[in-house]
């Protein structure tokens, strides 16, 4: 494994499965998870590529240093990543949060990557408004407060009786993360409006959307597929976490686009 990677002061923590010599995947999570959500996709295109998968700033293992910060700051933390492990280019694949990563990747280093894959994201997720009010929920009141209601908005009511421990299991790291941490990021996604700059990426895309996403729709996947030059779209039988709802059909999917 690596040594761990500290950027200002504040540490990144990480995960890489694979050769080092094969292609480099990096895998963003999306708000309230970590690095675990990936584990069937790492576990899948390990022996095909270079899996780095990393808890976003302010979640799992990773620190939150200075807040606030906005995507950017975000981003520039997976460039500083691929910096550390001496990789010149890598594919990007991020859901919601770690999408808008992704996207603002795609703008601002697309001489860093060889593709991108935006999964149950947009351009602008939600309102102003509605984080700025999440993060101050979860800075008075803590954790349980998004916890309780997290899986209505993650999974179907299908998946959530049927893989009832995975649901927990998820809503239980949610409940453990850090609300400090989560509220930063809650605060970067009021601010996050890339609808202006997605038109000028140019890195092969794949858009991913959930048929049963509320939060962010096949109409706001369409969107980006439609502003990206070139870019593809797939729909999923999922809901806002399509890579753990689906998957065989999400890793199915990164692995056609990716080892192409």
């Amino acid at each position: 494994m690596p040594q761990p990677l500290i950027i200002d002061g504040t540490r990144l923590h990480f995960r890489t499965d694979g050769d080092p010599a094969h292609p480099c995947l990096v895998l963003c999570n999306s708000l309230g998870t970590d690095l675990s959500m990936w584990g069937a996709q790492a576990d899948a295109l390990a022996s095909s590529l270079f899996v780095v998968r990393v808890d976003t700033r302010g979640h799992g293992q990773s620190g939150t240093g200075d807040a606030p910060f906005g995507i950017d700051r975000l981003g520039r933390d997976v460039i500083a990543l691929l910096d550390h492990l001496q990789v010149e280019r890598a594919a990007v694949c991020g859901v919601s949060m770690g999408g808008l990563v992704g996207q603002w990747l795609g703008i601002h280093h697309p001489q860093r990557l060889t593709k991108l894959v935006l999964a149950n994201t947009a351009a602008r997720i939600g309102s102003a408004e509605g984080w700025q009010a999440r993060a101050a929920l979860v800075r008075s009141e803590g954790m349980d407060a998004v916890a309780d209601g997290a899986a209505a908005r993650w999974f179907t009511p299908a998946f959530i009786e049927r893989e009832a421990a995975t649901v927990a299991r998820m809503v239980d790291r949610l409940r453990a993360q850090n609300a400090l941490g989560y509220a930063a990021c809650c605060e970067a996604l009021a601010q996050a409006d890339l609808r202006a700059g997605v038109a000028a990426i140019t890195v092969p895309t794949l858009v991913i959307a959930g048929e049963h996403d509320p939060v962010t729709t096949v109409d706001d996947g369409r969107w980006l597929q439609q502003q990206i030059a070139g870019a593809s779209l797939a729909a999923v039988a999922a809901s806002h976490i399509s890579n753990v709802e689906q998957p065989q059909q999400f890793t199915a999917l990164l692995h056609a686009f990716l080892l192409q």
